[in-house]
């Protein structure tokens, strides 16, 4: 049976990327993405809600999001979702995060290349 895992958002970045190294030594970089979304209800009120969204990049692509995007910046991420879980307190928690495969730079002041890693396959830790 076929299956699929992809997301895409559009978004601004929370934080300034962050970027470390594997125990194999390869980069990975973490930020947030904020997408937000707006509604009028029916009675002319406009509503607006946040979700929050944990990127990694890794490899050439993480390097690049380390250097070139900063808080603020509005960005296109493609990817996968994956779940990881920790223990803290005796107790298991999950988190989501999105493994990014593509990260395109939407800001009018930035050229808008799109990058795509050549090669780099995320790996898990």
């Amino acid at each position: 049976m076929p299956a699929l895992n992809r997301i895409q958002i559009i978004g601004n970045l929370g934080k300034d990327p962050e970027m470390r190294h594997s125990h194999s030594g390869k980069p990975v970089t973490n930020f947030s993405v904020a997408v937000n979304q707006r509604w009028r209800k029916t009675e002319g009120e406009v509503r607006e809600t946040t979700e929050w969204f944990n990127i990694e990049a890794w490899g050439h692509l993480g390097e690049v999001c380390k250097e070139y995007l900063h808080k603020g910046s509005l960005v296109f991420i493609e990817g996968r979702m994956k779940t990881d879980r920790y223990e803290h307190q005796g107790e298991t928690r999950y988190f989501s995060k999105v493994i990014a495969s593509r990260m395109q730079m939407l800001d009018r002041r930035q050229s808008a290349e799109e990058l795509t890693p050549e090669g780099d396959e995320p790996e898990g830790e």
